[in-house]
């Protein structure tokens, strides 16, 4: 349903509504989180939950840690899959990437701060076992709308919004295929969207199956179809393409620092300085190869 849906949209082209409604929806969002995020923190048993989330211990750091973090923050910035591209070709021409891009970055983390503030306060203080993963914002949160006048409301409002911000990144993932698919082949968007729906609708089906009728199909290892899907993609994909990126845009065997410079400083904001040559060409790419190596040797 979510795969048809969003190709239906995108075939369509309402974007643009779905985009002003979308910005709305999230700016409600982003103030009832800070609202949330209060709320948990004055719980009662809350100073335990912002202990474990707030004090480092540096003992647990290791390259594992630093690893899993990079590859979260590849991730949540979509980066290295293509999909950051598509959206900065969005941007007008009066805007400069490097301020844009710092705009993301500090965003992204005050969300992902924001929620830590939500959930472990609110784990400590409603004995939630911290290691639930994903399925944390199921477990406190329903706990934390129980206790707040007019709590079913508020949840409701809260999971709605949520549920419109995953199916905008959906959209912002299909939009990436699409506009790959369409500009490779020629083809109309509403023929690119038919082939691509099919195409991914086929591809989802693994991943559906792995947890019933392919429970037992374990191809990397030892890890279930899910878990293979998302190591190729975390670990592989997203570094690897973050390096061809790198390459591209600041050595001679692709685009080349010049062309990359102008474009990126094209406009009003932050921009690229050319002292960073030397740490985007040949430091940057160092780092990205590290966190692919040890990436891998970690997983196996």
């Amino acid at each position: 349903i979510v795969v048809a849906i969003g190709f239906a949209i995108l075939c369509f082209n309402l974007q643009g509504g779905l985009e002003r409604v979308t910005k709305y929806m999230m700016v409600v969002l982003l103030i009832l989180m800070v609202v949330l995020a209060i709320n948990s923190c004055t719980l009662s048993g809350a100073a335990e939950g912002l202990k474990f989330y707030l004090l480092p211990d540096l003992s647990k750091i290791n390259a594992n840690v630093i690893v899993g973090a990079m590859n979260q923050a590849f991730f949540t910035l979509s980066l290295g899959i293509g999909a950051m591209a598509i959206f900065g070709s969005y941007i007008g021409k009066d805007r400069a990437l490097m301020g844009e891009s710092v705009r993301v970055c500090l965003l992204d983390t005050m969300v992902a701060l924001c929620a830590g503030l939500i959930i472990f306060p609110a784990c400590s203080a409603y004995g939630v076992d911290v290691k639930s993963g994903p399925a944390l914002i199921f477990m406190t949160l329903p706990n934390v709308f129980n206790n707040l006048p007019m709590g079913q409301f508020w949840g409701s409002l809260f999971f709605l919004f949520m549920t419109f911000a995953a199916f905008s990144t959906v959209l912002a993932v299909f939009e990436n295929i699409v506009s790959c698919i369409s500009e490779l082949t020629g083809w109309s968007r509403k023929k690119t969207c038919a082939i691509c729906c099919a195409g991914l609708f086929l591809l989802s089906l693994p991943c559906v199956l792995g947890y019933n009728l392919w429970s037992n199909v374990r191809p990397i290892a030892g890890r279930d179809i899910l878990d293979s899907e998302d190591f190729v993609v975390s670990n592989v994909l997203l570094p690897v393409g973050s390096l061809i990126f790198i390459i591209f845009c600041t050595t001679r065997y692709g685009w080349g620092w010049e062309k990359f410079l102008a474009e990126a400083n094209e406009g009003k904001g932050l921009k690229v300085a050319k002292w960073m040559r030397p740490y985007m060409t040949y430091v940057l790419p160092v780092i990205v190869a590290v966190i692919l190596v040890v990436g891998l040797i970690n997983f196996f």
